[in-house]
């Protein structure tokens, strides 16, 4: 049995699991399982020694053990929406109102080309927004204030690198192909809404990141 402590700096605080205390009643230096497995058999769920049983959704792929085990809490969807609220108006306000001050018979309403202009150039920005903040600390400044992060799947580093690019680039980028590129930026948003066990959006995904609490 290895004695190593979980690290510090682990944000996943993944931790080995604790042997039965002294005098288990079935028997051994940390106790064996008792025939079958235990009282629900090889498997907690039922499922055998699979996992992949009817009370274990998840057995097949994970075999018998919880995907989640050792994770920080997954970001309520709320939360999450609220970031990106937040990180939305962050970036779209500033640049419609330079974009006005620029054209000032700008009318939204009613010129599409230069509508259509301004929402490439949000989108663009948000981007390169995104971006920097995930690959830098995990975080937006939605995120931030929501204190939720970024974290990748793995091992619940920050997605430095070419994993926080990917992940700002499927999110904000589709939005530059008229009609087509909203559609795919509203079902990648509402994917987390149905997927388990992670809650996970089509970027996420992309980048094999999740989306947790930060450390309070």
């Amino acid at each position: 049995m290895s004695t190593d402590q979980p690290r510090d700096d682990d944000p996943f605080q993944k931790r080995p699991p604790e042997p039965p205390p002294a005098g288990s009643p079935y028997g051994g230096a940390y106790g064996s399982p008792p025939p079958g497995g235990g009282p629900y058999g090889d498997d907690p769920y039922g499922g055998g020694p699979g996992g992949g049983g009817p009370g274990n959704p998840y057995g097949d792929q994970y075999g018998a053990s919880d995907p989640l085990a050792g994770m920080p809490p997954l970001a309520s969807r709320l939360r999450r929406l609220v970031a990106r609220i937040i990180d939305g108006l962050l970036v779209s306000v500033p640049i419609s109102l330079i974009f006005s001050l620029a054209w000032s018979d700008y009318d939204p309403w009613n010129d599409n080309a230069k509508s259509t202009s301004l929402s490439i150039v949000i989108a663009v920005v948000y981007f390169f927004y995104e971006g920097m903040m995930l690959t830098s600390r995990g975080q937006t400044v939605g995120k931030m204030a929501m204190k939720i992060r970024v974290a990748m799947l793995d091992n619940g580093a920050i997605p430095a690198g070419r994993a926080g690019w990917t992940r700002a680039a499927v999110y904000s980028l589709p939005e530059v192909v008229p009609c087509c590129g909203f559609l795919f930026w509203l079902v990648n948003v509402l994917w987390c809404t149905w997927d388990k066990p992670y809650q996970q959006c089509l970027h996420d995904k992309a980048a094999q990141t999740v989306v947790v609490s930060a450390a309070q």
